[in-house]
Formats: structure tokens, C-alpha cells, sequence
């Protein structure tokens, strides 16, 4: 257990830890299989209880700025699924450390460390969330039932308890930051923190705003942009989406199964699209691509599960076509070593074999819309980034631009360019209502994962966002 410094923490935020610290724990990680000597970064890994009766242990990775910790902001990260570990965006996406993948020969993975690690500005929260998720656990059957609510209020129950054992960062600039299907869960919980605020709970959080990638926000729009949007990127000709448009109204996703004459625009549309990797259109579609199948609701999108066993391909297939699959088998090797998980201080037996993303969640998706809490925040002030990967047809840039302009908020800096070393990166348009500010921003060639693709592009963006910079 961690040292906890008593006299930082005031009296009610002392109590409220005493009753609290039941069901958790935390420990610092110095050494990792994989890694040669000692880590250069501050990695805690531990686990908070949520629930009846702290039922629930959510399983998190903590680590600290390479900047200034004591300054830097808090970002509690909460990756998509729902169902798929914060370990994914810590070795793949934005976290310090990665894995040599391009000598991994199906044995324990080398690791190497991230040059763009969003860590390198910011202090970071990784959560395995809900319960069944990583390494994340109930100690009932109940508690591996989950759903968008429940998640929302075990994320933020988890936070309130996560910091009064880090009393240290309860003063830093907070932000809820998440993507894909997370992206729903971040507004959510931003807002379940502004209510505990506005009820004087302890400890009072330094909520500044939130941060979503390629994230889900409201159906309808999200989903129903992706025919637009295939038809912009030239993968459906004009003729096709124009019947298409006209037949189904605009409507394309969850058409009316007795509107003949859309059902019938739409095929030749999906024959197009059939075989293009939604993730990245640009990139090959291999069968085990994807973190979750009929992620973003589209069932033709994803087959089967990403497990091991499919992400090592034969070799002549390997030769024949490079596929990004190929670099989440590392993930699976390492987590289910009982040394790595001796080395993060996994509890014996909570957990069978640890995947990437669990497909057999009890989960209900029971907030359909988040749209109105964005409209809650608009109207208070706080900043927002909204970012998406260009090259993403899961969730399409333009339905964020779409939901946002339902905002009715004020352009205060028009669509334009931003550059990294020189070159295009992408393009963002800000906007402006009171103290409310919200960045919109693109980040060209990248999937739906933006960092996995574009990491030093994205740090850059992050970097001057949280410095209160123009892109």
C-alpha cells in the first residue's frame, strides 16, 4: 500500500478515506518482463472497489507525468469495447511503454519505450472497465452485470476514491478523456463529477473539461454518416448514393424493413463496402481486425474474436499481406505470462485468460444519446477536444461536425490546416458559447484508434490543446 501524506488531506476527504479504502490497493511497478532493468517512468498499477460492498474491483494502471506530476494535468482515460482493457491504449496508443513488434516471434515481447507518449505532458489513468473487463473482477455474479448508467457512476466512484489515496492530485486540472465506444461513457461521467461538485461531495475535483477520440455520441447521427461519408471518400459512386439518399430519406442505418426501395439502394452500397477495413480504410481488412465485434452497431463490420490463437498467421500468409492484427498478438502473450501479472500485482485467480477486449459482457446499452450532456457542458465553462482520425468509416469525422453544430454554438476560429514539422496533420475548427470552448480536429491518415496511427501527430495536438494554444 502506497504512503498516504495525512496532513495534505482535509478533514472530510480523512474521513471519507477511512470509510472508502476498504477493497483497494496500489503498488509501484519498477520492473516489467520484457524490459531490461529498471523502468524510467512512475508506474502504479492497483485496484479501487465499487458496488455493494465494493463488489466490484476495477483494475488500473497510474502513470505519472515525465514532465512535472505535481502540475500536469490528471486525465483519467476510459478505452472503448465496451469491454477492452486500458492495457490496449497503454502499449498501443498513448502510453510511455510499447512492444517490439516487429521481432516478436510468438515468445514473451520485448518492450520498448513510446517517444510520443501522451504521458510526457500528462499524468494518466488507465481503467480496466466494468468488472470482467482486463484484469478487472467482481467478487459476485452481479457485479460482472454492467451497463452505460452503472458504468458511469462505478467510473466516477472509482475517480472520488482514486484520488482521496492520491491526495496529491486532487488540485491538478482534471479531464475525463476516452475514445469509441468510451466516448459515450466520458460526457457521462464528467457529468456525474459537476453533480458531485455541485453538491459540495468531497474531494471537490478540478474538472477543466474532456477529451474523446472517434468516439460514439448519439446513434442516429454517428452511424448514419458513414454512407456520406464512404461516398466522400470515393468508395460508393455517385449514382448509389444519390438512389440511396433519395430512397431511404437520408436514413441509411436501421432502415424501415418495409421501405423495399431503400433496402434495395442500400445492397449494392454494402457489396462496395463489403471488403474495406472500417477501422482504416486504407489499411487491409484480415478477419480478426477489430476490437469488438459489432462494435458502433455495424454487424457485417467485425467476424469473430481477436484471441491468439487467429492473430498469429501463418507465415505464407504473413508474407502475402501485412496485417495490423498481427500487433495485438504481443498483448496477449505478455498479459497471460504469471510473471507479468506477478509483476503488476494481479490477485491470484480473479481471472481465467486475460483478453484484449471481452466479447461475453453482460452489458446493456442502456443511454442510447449523450447528446444532451454535451448540451449541459455547452452552456457552462469548460473546454472540450473532439478529435477524429480522418481515415476512420466506424465513426466518421462528420458526425461529430454534425452533432456539434446541434450545439448552436459560435465559430470563433474557422475550419483551417494544422501542422506538425512543417507538414498538414489535419484540420480543426474551433468553436465558442460563453466560457465554453470546444476544438474540433482531424488528424489525417489516421484509423479509429488516431494515436495507434498518428502518434507523434497526436501528441502535438494534445500538447498545445492542454496548453491553451492555437493548433
Amino acid at each position: 500500500m502506497g504512503a498516504i501524506i495525512m496532513n495534505w488531506i482535509p478533514l472530510p476527504a480523512l474521513v471519507l478515506l477511512l470509510l472508502f479504502n476498504n477493497g483497494t490497493s496500489q503498488s509501484i511497478v519498477k520492473t516489467l518482463p520484457g524490459y531490461s532493468g529498471t523502468l524510467p517512468i512512475k508506474l502504479e498499477t492497483g485496484y479501487i472497489g465499487v458496488g455493494e460492498n465494493d463488489e466490484t474491483q476495477l483494475f488500473y494502471y497510474f502513470v505519472e507525468s515525465a514532465n512535472n506530476p505535481k502540475t500536469d494535468p490528471l486525465l483519467l482515460w476510459i478505452t472503448g469495447g465496451p469491454g477492452c482493457s486500458g492495457l490496449s491504449s497503454l502499449v498501443y496508443e498513448i502510453g510511455p511503454l510499447s512492444f517490439d513488434v516487429t521481432n516478436f516471434d510468438g515468445s514473451l515481447p520485448s518492450i520498448i519505450l513510446n517517444p510520443h507518449s501522451w504521458t510526457k505532458v500528462a499524468n494518466i489513468i488507465f481503467i480496466d472497465w466494468p468488472a470482467g473487463t482486463g484484469f478487472s473482477y467482481s467478487n459476485t455474479s452481479k457485479g460482472y452485470y454492467s451497463s452505460d448508467t452503472k458504468s458511469a457512476k462505478d467510473n466516477y466512484t472509482f475517480l472520488r476514491k482514486w484520488l482521496l489515496n492520491h491526495p496529491m492530485f486532487i488540485k491538478n486540472r482534471l479531464y475525463v478523456a476516452g475514445e469509441s465506444y468510451g466516448g459515450k461513457l466520458v460526457p457521462m461521467v464528467a457529468m456525474e463529477i459537476l453533480l458531485g461538485n455541485e453538491a459540495g461531495l468531497h474531494p471537490r475535483m478540478s474538472l477543466q473539461g474532456y477529451i474523446i477520440g472517434n468516439g460514439l455520441t448519439d446513434p442516429i447521427i454517428d452511424y448514419n454518416e458513414r454512407i456520406p461519408y464512404a461516398h466522400r471518400m470515393a468508395l460508393i459512386p455517385d449514382e448509389y448514393f444519390e438512389l440511396a439518399k433519395v430512397s431511404c430519406d437520408g436514413k441509411y442505418d436501421n432502415p424501415d424493413p418495409n421501405n423495399m426501395q431503400c433496402l434495395l439502394a442500400l445492397q449494392p452500397i454494402k457489396e462496395c463496402l463489403n471488403q474495406i477495413n472500417e477501422a482504416q480504410i486504407l489499411e487491409p481488412k484480415c478477419k480478426y481486425i477489430a476490437p469488438k465485434p459489432g462494435d458502433f452497431g455495424w454487424d457485417q463490420t467485425f467476424l469473430e474474436d481477436d484471441s491468439v490463437d487467429h492473430l498469429v498467421l501463418p507465415a505464407s500468409e504473413q508474407d502475402r499481406m501485412w496485417c495490423r492484427t498481427k500487433t495485438y498478438a504481443t498483448c496477449y502473450v505478455w498479459a497471460n505470462d504469471p510473471s507479468v501479472q506477478e509483476a503488476l500485482y494481479i490477485r491470484k485467480g480473479t481471472i481465467g485468460y486475460w483478453t484484449r477486449c471481452n466479447q461475453s459482457l453482460s452489458y446493456e446499452e442502456n443511454q442510447e444519446s449523450v447528446l444532451h450532456h454535451h448540451k449541459i457542458f455547452s452552456k457552462k465553462g469548460y473546454n472540450v477536444l473532439i478529435y477524429n482520425g480522418d481515415h476512420d468509416m466506424l465513426a466518421p469525422y462528420m458526425g461529430p461536425l454534425k452533432w456539434i453544430r446541434s450545439l448552436n454554438m459560435t465559430v470563433d476560429d474557422d475550419w483551417r490546416p494544422w501542422h506538425v514539422n512543417g507538414q498538414i496533420a489535419g484540420y480543426t475548427l474551433k468553436y465558442k458559447k460563453n466560457a465554453f470552448n470546444l476544438t474540433f480536429v482531424t488528424v489525417k491518415g489516421a484509423g479509429h484508434t488516431a494515436p495507434e496511427y498518428k502518434p507523434k501527430e497526436c501528441l502535438a495536438m494534445l500538447h498545445r490543446w492542454l496548453s491553451i494554444r492555437p493548433l
